[in-house]
Protein backbone atom coordinates (compact mmCIF):
# COMPACT_ATOMS: atom_id res chain seq x y z
CA UNK A 1 0.00 0.00 0.00
CA UNK A 2 2.49 2.48 1.05
CA UNK A 3 2.06 6.55 0.95
CA UNK A 4 1.41 6.23 -3.01
CA UNK A 5 -1.19 9.01 -4.10
CA UNK A 6 -5.12 7.99 -4.84
CA UNK A 7 -8.01 9.61 -6.00
CA UNK A 8 -10.01 11.40 -3.53
CA UNK A 9 -13.68 12.43 -3.90
CA UNK A 10 -15.75 14.45 -2.20
CA UNK A 11 -19.49 14.39 -3.14
CA UNK A 12 -19.43 13.90 -7.14
CA UNK A 13 -16.61 15.93 -7.58
CA UNK A 14 -13.04 14.56 -7.46
CA UNK A 15 -10.50 16.35 -5.38
CA UNK A 16 -6.48 16.22 -6.06
CA UNK A 17 -5.38 13.20 -4.89
CA UNK A 18 -3.68 12.40 -1.58
CA UNK A 19 -2.39 9.90 0.17
CA UNK A 20 -3.60 7.08 2.14
CA UNK A 21 -2.12 8.17 5.16
CA UNK A 22 -3.52 11.86 4.75
CA UNK A 23 -7.40 10.35 3.61
CA UNK A 24 -6.73 7.95 6.70
CA UNK A 25 -5.98 11.13 9.27
CA UNK A 26 -9.05 12.66 7.33
CA UNK A 27 -11.40 9.70 8.36
CA UNK A 28 -11.82 10.50 12.20
CA UNK A 29 -13.15 14.75 11.36
CA UNK A 30 -15.16 13.15 8.66
CA UNK A 31 -16.74 10.85 11.05
CA UNK A 32 -17.21 13.32 13.76
CA UNK A 33 -19.07 15.59 11.38
CA UNK A 34 -21.43 12.72 10.28
CA UNK A 35 -22.45 12.13 13.60
CA UNK A 36 -22.93 15.83 14.35
CA UNK A 37 -25.22 15.44 10.66
CA UNK A 38 -27.02 12.40 11.98
CA UNK A 39 -28.20 14.11 15.14
CA UNK A 40 -28.96 16.96 13.05
CA UNK A 41 -31.26 14.89 10.46
CA UNK A 42 -33.10 12.76 13.53
CA UNK A 43 -33.69 16.58 15.28
CA UNK A 44 -35.43 17.68 11.30
CA UNK A 45 -37.41 14.25 12.05
CA UNK A 46 -38.38 14.62 14.99
CA UNK A 47 -40.44 17.79 14.23
CA UNK A 48 -41.74 16.75 11.64
CA UNK A 49 -43.63 13.65 13.15
CA UNK A 50 -44.29 16.37 15.99
CA UNK A 51 -42.11 14.82 18.65
CA UNK A 52 -40.21 17.03 20.97
CA UNK A 53 -39.75 15.74 24.08
CA UNK A 54 -36.82 13.82 23.40
CA UNK A 55 -33.43 14.56 21.95
CA UNK A 56 -31.26 13.60 18.94
CA UNK A 57 -28.82 11.43 21.44
CA UNK A 58 -31.54 9.84 22.89
CA UNK A 59 -33.51 8.40 19.80
CA UNK A 60 -30.18 6.73 18.94
CA UNK A 61 -30.03 5.04 22.71
CA UNK A 62 -33.55 3.62 21.67
CA UNK A 63 -32.02 2.44 18.72
CA UNK A 64 -29.74 0.80 20.38
CA UNK A 65 -32.27 -1.27 22.31
CA UNK A 66 -33.99 -2.19 19.78
CA UNK A 67 -36.34 -5.33 20.32
CA UNK A 68 -34.10 -6.39 23.05
CA UNK A 69 -34.73 -6.38 26.74
CA UNK A 70 -30.95 -5.34 27.78
CA UNK A 71 -29.19 -4.72 31.04
CA UNK A 72 -27.73 -1.02 31.44
CA UNK A 73 -24.38 -2.18 31.54
CA UNK A 74 -25.35 -4.00 27.99
CA UNK A 75 -26.72 -0.82 26.28
CA UNK A 76 -23.57 1.31 27.35
CA UNK A 77 -21.22 -1.31 25.73
CA UNK A 78 -23.16 -1.47 22.46
CA UNK A 79 -23.78 2.31 22.65
CA UNK A 80 -20.14 3.45 23.86
CA UNK A 81 -21.60 5.73 26.93
CA UNK A 82 -20.47 7.50 29.47
CA UNK A 83 -22.16 6.45 32.59
CA UNK A 84 -23.38 10.01 33.64
CA UNK A 85 -24.57 10.64 30.33
CA UNK A 86 -26.15 7.32 29.94
CA UNK A 87 -27.78 7.62 33.51
CA UNK A 88 -29.15 11.13 32.92
CA UNK A 89 -30.88 9.91 28.97
CA UNK A 90 -32.69 6.56 30.43
CA UNK A 91 -34.11 8.25 33.54
CA UNK A 92 -35.30 10.78 30.77
CA UNK A 93 -36.13 8.18 28.76
CA UNK A 94 -37.69 6.00 31.54
CA UNK A 95 -39.90 9.69 32.58
CA UNK A 96 -41.15 9.95 28.95
CA UNK A 97 -42.36 6.85 28.70
CA UNK A 98 -40.26 5.51 25.73
CA UNK A 99 -38.10 3.35 27.78
CA UNK A 100 -39.81 0.30 30.66
CA UNK A 101 -37.27 -0.05 33.32
CA UNK A 102 -37.53 -3.47 35.69
CA UNK A 103 -35.71 -5.59 37.49
CA UNK A 104 -34.05 -9.15 36.39
CA UNK A 105 -35.61 -11.81 36.77
CA UNK A 106 -32.01 -13.60 37.61
CA UNK A 107 -30.79 -10.25 39.39
CA UNK A 108 -33.00 -8.17 41.36
CA UNK A 109 -30.23 -5.21 41.72
CA UNK A 110 -29.89 -5.57 37.59
CA UNK A 111 -32.29 -2.84 35.64
CA UNK A 112 -33.60 -4.37 32.45
CA UNK A 113 -34.78 -2.26 29.61
CA UNK A 114 -36.92 -2.87 27.18
CA UNK A 115 -38.90 -0.38 24.42
CA UNK A 116 -42.53 0.44 25.13
CA UNK A 117 -44.59 1.42 22.90
CA UNK A 118 -44.19 4.63 22.78
CA UNK A 119 -40.45 4.01 21.62
CA UNK A 120 -41.20 1.34 19.13
CA UNK A 121 -43.23 3.66 17.23
CA UNK A 122 -40.63 5.95 17.17
CA UNK A 123 -37.92 3.88 16.28
CA UNK A 124 -40.45 2.66 14.10
CA UNK A 125 -40.78 6.01 12.77
CA UNK A 126 -37.26 6.89 12.30
CA UNK A 127 -37.07 3.22 10.19
CA UNK A 128 -38.81 4.67 7.38
CA UNK A 129 -36.94 8.10 7.51
CA UNK A 130 -33.88 4.91 7.43
CA UNK A 131 -35.44 3.61 4.35
CA UNK A 132 -36.32 6.80 2.57
CA UNK A 133 -32.73 7.64 3.14
CA UNK A 134 -31.41 4.47 1.71
CA UNK A 135 -33.25 4.46 -1.49
CA UNK A 136 -31.83 8.27 -2.20
CA UNK A 137 -28.72 6.83 -1.91
CA UNK A 138 -28.75 3.70 -3.09
CA UNK A 139 -29.79 3.93 -6.84
CA UNK A 140 -27.39 1.28 -8.28
CA UNK A 141 -25.55 -1.77 -7.74
CA UNK A 142 -22.18 0.03 -7.64
CA UNK A 143 -23.67 2.35 -5.20
CA UNK A 144 -24.83 -0.50 -2.68
CA UNK A 145 -21.53 -2.56 -3.31
CA UNK A 146 -19.84 1.19 -2.35
CA UNK A 147 -21.65 1.29 0.88
CA UNK A 148 -21.22 -2.20 1.93
CA UNK A 149 -17.63 -1.67 1.48
CA UNK A 150 -17.94 1.62 3.75
CA UNK A 151 -19.80 -0.32 6.51
CA UNK A 152 -16.91 -3.21 6.49
CA UNK A 153 -14.02 -0.55 6.32
CA UNK A 154 -16.26 1.60 9.25
CA UNK A 155 -16.04 -1.91 10.99
CA UNK A 156 -12.38 -2.77 10.94
CA UNK A 157 -11.60 1.02 11.84
CA UNK A 158 -13.80 0.78 14.95
CA UNK A 159 -11.91 -2.78 15.91
CA UNK A 160 -8.72 -1.34 15.24
CA UNK A 161 -9.67 1.89 17.82
CA UNK A 162 -10.80 -0.48 20.04
CA UNK A 163 -7.75 -2.15 20.33
CA UNK A 164 -5.60 0.98 20.87
CA UNK A 165 -7.79 1.40 23.50
CA UNK A 166 -7.96 -1.80 25.23
CA UNK A 167 -4.28 -3.07 24.67
CA UNK A 168 -2.02 -0.67 23.20
CA UNK A 169 -2.83 2.78 25.54
CA UNK A 170 0.54 2.06 28.09
CA UNK A 171 0.43 5.50 28.33
CA UNK A 172 3.46 6.73 25.60
CA UNK A 173 4.16 10.09 24.77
Amino acid sequence: MGDAPIEHVAGDRAEAPVSEVALYADIARVIDHMQRRLHDVVRVELGRIGVDDISPMQVLMLLNIGSDELTVRDLMERGYYLGSNASYNLKHLVEQGYVDRGASARDRRAARLRLSEKGEWLCAEIGKLESRQAAQLLRTNTDATDLETTYRMLRRLERLWGDVVRYDSRGQD
